[in-house]
């Protein structure tokens, strides 16, 4: 049975953590964060979800050694272990904490610590309950998608656009992508009026998935093109209906 890690003795209880916070208090307070490869933190910097539970633990003569496995979901379905290592053998037997991204490296940090062999030594079976996410429907690219979620809202020109809370919820975007999902096309009525439809899909750093439509037309007084910007496919396309058939 997973123990989880926050129950564990030499750490009170904590109100839920996001990955990044997780992941920012885990490297703050281990000796050896330094260590880490840049990969490993860059690929981190995208989590999704995050689990901890005590692995194995070791106890005598005063002295402890716990070891903790971290997961984190990371954007693209893959998993990602830290092996924490947690004891007070060290002068003035303060808890040292020191992070290790695989077990060998976990298992040869152990062996230097001065603790007899015969101590009493538990270990768990490995259990992770990390939160269920959904299959994203797109393959998105990480970049800087809040900014491009913002320039979007801003040069939307109808009166009934995404408001507040939309854009509340897009600052959290780290992820998008962009497909063209109406072809381009000239309607009757006027020559040259010509329409395009956008989806732009966000990946928000909760796993949340998020479209905004995006209506090309020009279907203007003075055949400008103009931008409108829609919550859902079916409100844009009314809208390229309704310019269609626009009468200035």
């Amino acid at each position: 049975m997973s123990v989880p890690y926050e129950t564990a003795a030499h750490e009170p209880p904590e109100s839920p953590e996001s990955p990044e916070e997780h992941l920012a208090r885990l490297l703050g307070r281990a000796l050896n964060s330094f260590e880490l490869p840049d990969e490993t933190i860059r690929r981190l910097d995208c989590a999704l979800a995050h689990d901890s539970s005590l692995h194995s633990a070791h106890h005598s003569a005063g002295r402890h050694r716990e070891t903790y496995r971290h997961t984190w979901l990371l954007a693209d379905g893959a998993a990602l272990t830290l092996w924490e290592l947690v004891h007070d053998t060290a002068p003035g037997h303060e808890a040292q904490h020191e992070v290790y991204v695989d077990e060998e490296e976990l298992r040869t940090a152990t062996a230097r610590l001065p603790l007899p062999p015969d101590a009493p030594d538990f270990e768990l079976p490995v259990t992770v309950h990390l939160s269920p996410i959904p299959e994203p429907r797109h393959t998105y690219v990480p970049d800087d998608s809040a900014d491009h979620a913002r320039r979007l809202l801003r040069r939307a020109e109808n009166g009934d656009r995404p408001g507040a809370e939309t854009a509340a919820l897009l600052t959290k975007a780290f992820a998008h992508q962009i497909t063209q999902a109406f072809g381009r096309s000239c309607r009757a009525g006027r020559a040259g009026l010509c329409f395009s439809l956008y989806e732009h899909a966000f990946l928000l750093d909760d796993g949340t998935e998020i479209s905004l439509w995006e209506v090309e037309h020009t279907a203007t007084p003075d055949g400008r093109h103009m931008c409108e910007v829609y919550v859902t496919e079916e409100a844009a396309r009314d809208a390229m209906e309704r310019r269609a058939t626009q009468v200035f």
